[in-house]
C-alpha cells in the first residue's frame, strides 16, 4: 500500500516537471493539465492522511496491548494478586533500596492447611474459590502502600513488609490468622479445625546489600515448616540474623 502511494507521488512529480519544462521551452500554459496534476495531488494527500490515521490507531493499539501484557505478566490469573515473578523482581529492588539505609525487611510465607484434602473433598472449583478468598483476606490485612501479597505457587503465598520490624510483623501475622479463621470456610478434612486455616512462617532482618530475596523467603519457609510440624493454624517467627550464625 505504501509502494502505491510513493509511486503515485513520483508520477505526479514527474508530470509536473514535464509541464513546467514545456512552459519554459515556449509551450503555452495548459490550465487543464495543471488542474489534473493538482487534483491528483489532492487525492494523494487524502490517501496519505487516511493511512496516517490508520497507522496512528494501529500504533496506539499495539502500545496499549504491550502495556496490558506487561501488567498481566506480573499478576496471578486466578487471584488477581501479584505472582512469583513480580515477588522475586520486587524483592531484589526492595533489598537494594533498604540496604542503603540499613532498613528492616519482614517476609512471611503462608500455606493453606491440608489444602489437598480440601480439594479432594470439595472439588477444584471450591479449591479455587478458597484460594481467592485467602488472597483477598491477605491483601485486606495490609494497610501500607509498600506492603504486598504474592501467590508463590499453588496454595502458598508470600507477604512482603518493607520497613517492618519483628513486632510489626507479629501483629500482622496474628491479624491474618484471625481474619482467616473468622471467614469460617468449612473444611471437614482439616485435622486441626473445622474450617480453613493457614500456617505462617515469619522472618525479619536488617537488610544488607549482599542479601537476596531468596535468603528471606527461604528463612520464612523454614519458619513455616516449624509451624506445620508444631500443629499448624499458627505462625512461627525466626530471626533472619540467626540464619547466618
Amino acid at each position: 500500500m505504501e509502494i502505491d502511494i510513493f509511486e503515485s507521488e513520483q508520477k505526479i512529480y514527474d508530470d509536473a516537471i514535464k509541464h513546467i519544462e514545456g512552459i519554459h521551452n515556449g509551450a503555452a500554459l495548459d490550465f487543464s493539465e495543471y488542474e489534473k496534476i493538482t487534483k491528483e495531488y489532492g487525492r494523494l494527500l487524502k490517501q496519505l492522511r487516511k493511512f496516517t490515521r490508520i497507522s496512528d490507531r494501529t500504533a496506539s493499539g499495539l502500545h496499549k496491548k504491550n502495556l496490558d501484557l506487561n501488567e498481566k505478566i506480573h499478576y496471578d490469573a486466578l487471584t488477581g494478586i501479584y505472582n512469583r515473578r513480580f515477588l522475586e523482581d520486587s524483592l531484589q529492588r526492595i533489598i537494594k533500596v533498604l540496604s542503603r539505609s540499613k532498613g528492616e525487611l519482614s517476609v512471611m510465607m503462608l500455606d493453606i492447611d491440608f489444602f489437598k484434602k480440601y480439594n479432594d473433598n470439595y472439588g477444584h472449583s471450591a479449591g479455587d474459590f478458597c484460594i481467592k478468598v485467602i488472597a483477598k483476606t491477605l491483601t485486606e490485612s495490609l494497610s501500607r502502600a509498600d506492603d504486598f501479597v504474592a501467590r508463590y505457587g499453588g496454595e502458598e503465598f508470600a507477604v512482603i513488609l518493607p520497613n517492618t520490624d519483628e513486632s510489626g510483623a507479629r501483629v500482622i501475622a496474628n491479624r491474618i490468622l484471625e481474619k482467616i479463621r473468622a471467614h469460617g470456610i468449612p473444611h471437614e478434612k482439616n485435622d486441626v479445625a473445622s474450617c480453613v486455616t493457614i500456617s505462617i512462617g515469619v522472618t525479619t532482618g536488617i537488610v544488607e546489600h549482599l542479601q537476596t530475596g531468596e535468603n528471606y523467603t527461604k528463612r520464612a519457609d523454614e519458619a513455616l515448616y516449624i509451624s506445620k510440624k508444631s500443629g499448624r493454624n499458627r505462625y512461627t517467627y525466626l530471626d533472619f540474623e540467626e540464619a547466618k550464625k
